[in-house]
Protein backbone atom coordinates (compact mmCIF):
# COMPACT_ATOMS: atom_id res chain seq x y z
CA UNK A 1 0.00 0.00 0.00
CA UNK A 2 1.04 3.75 -0.30
CA UNK A 3 -1.41 6.21 0.75
CA UNK A 4 -0.77 9.63 1.38
CA UNK A 5 -1.92 9.61 5.04
CA UNK A 6 -0.88 7.94 8.61
CA UNK A 7 -3.18 6.38 11.12
CA UNK A 8 -2.83 6.27 14.75
CA UNK A 9 -3.82 2.52 14.47
CA UNK A 10 -3.64 -0.13 12.18
CA UNK A 11 -4.71 -3.93 12.82
CA UNK A 12 -5.13 -6.86 11.16
CA UNK A 13 -7.10 -10.14 12.11
CA UNK A 14 -8.15 -13.45 10.80
CA UNK A 15 -4.49 -14.89 11.45
CA UNK A 16 -3.60 -12.77 8.49
CA UNK A 17 -0.35 -12.52 8.98
CA UNK A 18 0.47 -16.50 8.63
CA UNK A 19 -0.23 -15.59 4.68
CA UNK A 20 2.84 -13.51 3.65
CA UNK A 21 5.06 -16.78 3.45
CA UNK A 22 8.37 -15.13 2.78
CA UNK A 23 10.83 -12.71 4.62
CA UNK A 24 10.84 -10.68 1.54
CA UNK A 25 6.58 -10.34 2.25
CA UNK A 26 6.81 -9.85 5.61
CA UNK A 27 9.14 -6.92 5.38
CA UNK A 28 7.21 -5.02 2.78
CA UNK A 29 4.09 -5.74 4.98
CA UNK A 30 5.30 -4.25 7.56
CA UNK A 31 7.23 -1.48 6.22
CA UNK A 32 3.77 -0.43 4.36
CA UNK A 33 2.29 -0.44 8.25
CA UNK A 34 5.34 1.55 9.52
CA UNK A 35 5.02 4.19 6.88
CA UNK A 36 1.28 4.54 7.56
CA UNK A 37 1.62 4.88 11.22
CA UNK A 38 1.65 7.79 12.72
CA UNK A 39 4.42 7.82 15.48
CA UNK A 40 3.31 6.69 18.66
CA UNK A 41 0.45 4.81 16.67
CA UNK A 42 -0.48 0.92 17.08
CA UNK A 43 -0.57 -1.88 14.77
CA UNK A 44 -2.43 -5.11 16.43
CA UNK A 45 -2.30 -8.41 14.88
CA UNK A 46 -2.93 -12.20 15.72
CA UNK A 47 -1.04 -14.94 14.13
CA UNK A 48 -0.83 -18.62 15.12
CA UNK A 49 1.04 -19.95 17.67
CA UNK A 50 3.38 -22.30 16.41
CA UNK A 51 3.01 -24.79 18.88
CA UNK A 52 4.27 -28.99 18.67
CA UNK A 53 0.45 -30.26 18.62
CA UNK A 54 0.00 -26.98 15.59
CA UNK A 55 2.71 -28.13 13.48
CA UNK A 56 3.10 -31.54 13.90
CA UNK A 57 -0.13 -32.84 12.56
CA UNK A 58 -1.08 -36.01 10.42
CA UNK A 59 0.40 -36.41 7.52
CA UNK A 60 -2.21 -38.77 6.10
CA UNK A 61 -5.92 -38.01 6.16
CA UNK A 62 -7.40 -37.32 9.89
CA UNK A 63 -11.13 -36.80 10.56
CA UNK A 64 -11.77 -33.46 12.05
CA UNK A 65 -15.72 -32.52 12.27
CA UNK A 66 -18.98 -33.04 10.41
CA UNK A 67 -21.24 -30.45 9.67
CA UNK A 68 -24.66 -29.97 7.92
CA UNK A 69 -24.66 -28.69 4.40
CA UNK A 70 -27.55 -25.98 4.40
CA UNK A 71 -28.44 -26.34 1.14
CA UNK A 72 -28.33 -30.54 0.09
CA UNK A 73 -29.55 -30.90 3.94
CA UNK A 74 -26.77 -33.69 3.87
CA UNK A 75 -23.96 -34.50 6.65
CA UNK A 76 -20.42 -33.21 5.55
CA UNK A 77 -17.19 -35.20 6.48
CA UNK A 78 -14.25 -32.56 6.80
CA UNK A 79 -10.80 -34.35 7.08
CA UNK A 80 -7.65 -32.64 6.59
CA UNK A 81 -4.15 -33.75 5.38
CA UNK A 82 -0.71 -31.62 7.35
CA UNK A 83 2.87 -31.72 6.28
CA UNK A 84 5.02 -28.90 7.65
CA UNK A 85 7.97 -27.98 5.90
CA UNK A 86 10.11 -26.55 8.88
CA UNK A 87 13.08 -24.80 6.98
CA UNK A 88 10.73 -22.82 5.46
CA UNK A 89 8.16 -22.46 8.46
CA UNK A 90 5.39 -23.42 6.05
CA UNK A 91 2.66 -25.54 7.32
CA UNK A 92 0.81 -26.88 4.20
CA UNK A 93 -3.00 -27.83 4.88
CA UNK A 94 -5.46 -30.07 2.60
CA UNK A 95 -9.17 -29.86 3.77
CA UNK A 96 -11.11 -32.75 1.96
CA UNK A 97 -15.03 -32.29 2.37
CA UNK A 98 -16.93 -35.93 1.46
CA UNK A 99 -20.76 -35.46 1.47
CA UNK A 100 -22.61 -39.40 1.97
CA UNK A 101 -19.04 -40.70 1.95
CA UNK A 102 -17.84 -38.81 -1.68
CA UNK A 103 -15.17 -36.64 -2.07
CA UNK A 104 -16.63 -33.32 -2.80
CA UNK A 105 -14.17 -30.12 -2.38
CA UNK A 106 -10.56 -30.65 -1.81
CA UNK A 107 -8.93 -27.01 -0.90
CA UNK A 108 -5.43 -26.24 -0.10
CA UNK A 109 -4.04 -23.67 2.13
CA UNK A 110 -0.13 -22.78 3.38
CA UNK A 111 0.71 -20.78 6.31
CA UNK A 112 3.78 -19.80 7.71
CA UNK A 113 4.63 -19.94 11.05
CA UNK A 114 6.82 -17.70 13.05
CA UNK A 115 7.98 -18.01 16.41
CA UNK A 116 8.12 -15.35 18.91
CA UNK A 117 11.27 -14.54 19.48
CA UNK A 118 11.83 -14.21 15.73
CA UNK A 119 8.81 -11.87 15.77
CA UNK A 120 10.52 -9.87 18.15
CA UNK A 121 13.42 -9.33 15.90
CA UNK A 122 10.97 -8.79 13.12
CA UNK A 123 9.03 -6.21 14.62
CA UNK A 124 12.15 -4.81 16.21
CA UNK A 125 14.02 -4.25 13.24
CA UNK A 126 10.91 -1.96 11.55
CA UNK A 127 10.31 0.21 14.16
CA UNK A 128 8.08 -1.34 16.85
CA UNK A 129 7.94 -1.45 20.11
CA UNK A 130 5.98 -4.56 20.90
CA UNK A 131 3.85 -3.36 24.20
CA UNK A 132 1.74 -6.66 24.75
CA UNK A 133 1.79 -10.03 23.53
CA UNK A 134 -1.54 -12.13 24.43
CA UNK A 135 -2.64 -15.30 23.73
CA UNK A 136 -6.07 -14.50 22.42
CA UNK A 137 -8.40 -11.21 22.20
CA UNK A 138 -9.20 -11.84 26.20
CA UNK A 139 -5.82 -10.26 26.72
CA UNK A 140 -5.02 -13.06 28.68
CA UNK A 141 -1.06 -13.51 28.89
CA UNK A 142 0.61 -15.78 26.17
CA UNK A 143 1.64 -19.89 27.63
CA UNK A 144 3.69 -22.10 25.86
CA UNK A 145 0.44 -23.87 25.22
CA UNK A 146 -1.14 -20.81 23.71
CA UNK A 147 -2.65 -21.62 20.20
CA UNK A 148 -2.43 -17.74 19.42
CA UNK A 149 -0.48 -14.94 19.64
CA UNK A 150 -2.09 -11.15 19.92
CA UNK A 151 0.67 -8.51 19.38
CA UNK A 152 0.12 -4.87 20.68
CA UNK A 153 3.11 -3.02 18.87
CA UNK A 154 3.80 0.63 18.99
CA UNK A 155 5.60 2.66 16.55
CA UNK A 156 9.18 3.76 18.10
CA UNK A 157 9.54 7.33 18.85
CA UNK A 158 12.80 7.37 17.49
CA UNK A 159 12.12 5.12 13.87
CA UNK A 160 12.99 6.53 10.96
CA UNK A 161 10.60 6.04 8.01
CA UNK A 162 11.01 2.52 6.33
Amino acid sequence: MDLPLKSELIFSVGNSFQHFLTNEQQDALLSSVQRHLATGGYFIFETRFPNAEELLQPTTEEYWRTYKNQLTGKSVDVYTISQYDSLNQLQHYTTIRKEDGQQDISTRITLRYVFPKEMQRLLNSHGFDIVHIYKDWNERFITKDSVQMVYVCRKSEDSSER
